[in-house]
């Protein structure tokens, strides 16, 4: 499994869940009274009956696109309703484009209250000489499932009419199926459409589309009756607007394009619901499936106070306490070789590496205590710094005495010297150049360490040690941004992650071009996303939660 090629999915389930929800409701929850109501729906998907219970991702819109549009523009400002209308039309192109419907005539009469779309099988066919065959699933909620059927038949009689297509009609359990004929046995991407209910579905393949139906009437088949989704399904209890599904270790393989997945006895199960929040939206996690039936509870009530090393201009930081418990519990709580286990080593491996070190071994070991870990800008946001600070223990000095050797091994000088009043370790590169005959030495620090009352202060450079020691009104725990990032999280938690999307997107989009595909996929979210923060919420009978906040603002 590549690492980038899971973040690239991740990214695309997070902008199917968050793209029409945040462009339709966030001026509702910031300008209305509906403020008071409560942040969503109370109902799950009911598209859930066609989805199998082995599919490897689910995610459900679970309200109504035009009732969105509708209250967006009775709330915006009259001067920001045309900019408002704009952006939701653009939308619905993007989305439509090359398709031949037009929403409003075709799609808006008879569209109902949920959209959900499945990855329901990685090889859908069996076939191994074809390759994995994955099946995809639209299922369309209708208000009017008589007008969702006119809807089919005037797509297909007007792509006959054409001569663009041999339709065929079957009839199977009851169901009327209509699909293109394929236009060769090596053909397999065949979209088939029906009117089953109360929704309208489309699949990739006429089988798809029959297994859907089937798992509708066998509920030993379908998802909605697992009780794997159903204890998910219990640790949801706010009102949202939408619910993601996610069978890691059978994405895992259908991002490898493989038909099945490497780890079979592995049930690493992610949900995830959005709901309303005052200043955005909030996505909670769980994730089920943890090695062991496990209760951990969170471990803080407050920010830590090592947080008020970090200057205003941090982009992003991760704070908690005790570091080495916190990596143990989550490496303890992980299947050998699941999904989400390979994505943190990937992880580590790829911070570690240009350092040398070993993480877990030559920094996580030693703080047990508070830590706050940083990425600073320089004022042109052309260079930036790591800043790391953490609350001394009898380890500490141990542990720092440790980097020291390592430094000393990576050809580094070790050497003392003042800054503003307080002596300072660095680590310096020393080299020599020489000009007209006259020989000059040049020193590069590589990093610097400091004690400032009972914390450890690290950096990769001067500049940030510096920052971090000038302590004042000029902190990130301080400021407005920081606290409305972490307002909407739950107070019990086990620390923050959190990303100053403002200031950290030219930096972050320069160096991972990954975040500049999402970025375009998903526009009118990051048109007015200012900040992400990630808490969790510790551990309760084997199931890991979390909470993801998107601070928007109205451009």
């Amino acid at each position: 499994m590549k690492f980038k090629s899971f973040l690239l999915v991740l990214g695309t389930v997070a902008t199917v869940l968050v793209i029409v929800s945040v462009v339709g409701f966030y001026w509702i929850w910031q300008q209305s009274p509906l403020t008071l109501i409560g942040g969503g729906v109370q109902r799950y998907p009911q598209a859930a009956i066609f989805v199998p219970r082995q599919a490897p991702a689910m995610v459900s819109l679970l309200t109504n696109v035009d009732r969105l549009e509708a209250l967006r523009q009775l709330v915006t400002p009259l001067g920001k309703r045309w900019e408002a209308r704009s952006e939701l039309s653009e939308l619905k192109q993007n989305l439509l484009v090359g398709t031949g419907v037009d929403y409003q005539q075709d799609i808006k009469p008879w569209l109902g209250d949920e959209l959900t779309l499945a990855v329901t099988s990685l090889d859908f066919d069996r076939q191994p000489e074809n390759g994995a065959q994955a099946g995809y699933l639209l299922a369309v909620a209708t208000k009017d499932a008589e007008l969702a059927k006119e809807f089919l038949q005037l797509a297909y009689s007007e792509a006959a009419i054409a001569g663009t297509s041999d339709l065929v009609f079957e009839q199977y359990q009851g169901v009327n199926l209509i699909y293109k004929r394929p236009l060769s046995s090596a053909s397999k991407n065949n979209i088939a459409s029906a009117v089953v209910g109360d929704f309208l579905l489309l699949a990739n393949n006429p089988k798809v589309l029959k297994d859907a139906i089937n798992n509708a009437q066998s509920k030993d088949l379908n998802l909605e009756n697992a009780p794997a989704y159903q204890n998910a399904l219990k640790n949801i209890k706010e009102p949202r607007i939408s619910l993601g599904f996610v069978n890691l270790p059978a994405l895992s393989a259908w991002i490898a394009k493989a038909p099945a997945p490497e780890t079979s006895d592995i049930q690493e199960l992610l949900t995830i619901a959005l709901s309303l929040k005052q200043g955005g939206l909030a996505a909670q996690t769980a994730l089920t499936g943890l090695a062991g039936d496990i209760t951990l509870p969170a471990t803080l009530g407050q920010p830590v106070a090592a947080l008020n090393y970090l200057p205003s201009q941090t982009i992003f930081t991760a704070s908690g306490r005790d570091l080495n418990h916190f990596w143990g519990e989550i490496q303890a709580g992980l299947a050998p070789n699941s999904a989400v286990s390979q994505l943190l080593d990937r992880l580590v491996v790829n911070l570690q590496t240009p350092l040398n070190i070993d993480l877990a071994k030559d920094i996580f070991s030693w703080v047990k205590g508070e830590y706050a870990v940083a990425l600073i800008a320089n004022k042109d946001k052309q260079k930036f710094d790591w800043l790391f600070v953490a609350e001394q223990n009898k380890a500490t000095e141990a542990g720092i005495a440790n980097l020291d050797g390592l430094a000393q091994k990576q050809g580094l000088s070790v050497g003392n010297f003042v800054v503003a009043d307080t002596d300072v370790i660095a680590w310096t590169k020393l080299t020599t150049a020489e000009t007209n005959n006259l020989v000059s030495l040049d020193a590069r620090v590589k990093g610097a360490h400091t004690n400032s009352g009972k914390y450890k202060l690290l950096a990769t450079s001067i500049e940030a040690l510096s920052l971090a020691l000038q302590q004042g009104e000029n902190v990130l725990l301080q400021t407005d941004k920081f606290q409305q990032g972490i307002a909407a999280l739950p107070k019990e938690n086990d620390g923050y992650l959190y990303i100053d999307w403002e200031a950290g997107e030219p930096i972050i989009g320069d160096r991972l071009p990954l975040v500049k595909v999402i970025e375009l996929s998903a526009q009118p979210l990051f048109n007015h996303l200012r900040s992400l923060t990630f808490s969790s919420q510790g551990t309760e009978n084997g199931i890991r939660k979390a909470t993801v906040f998107f601070k928007l603002v109205q451009s």
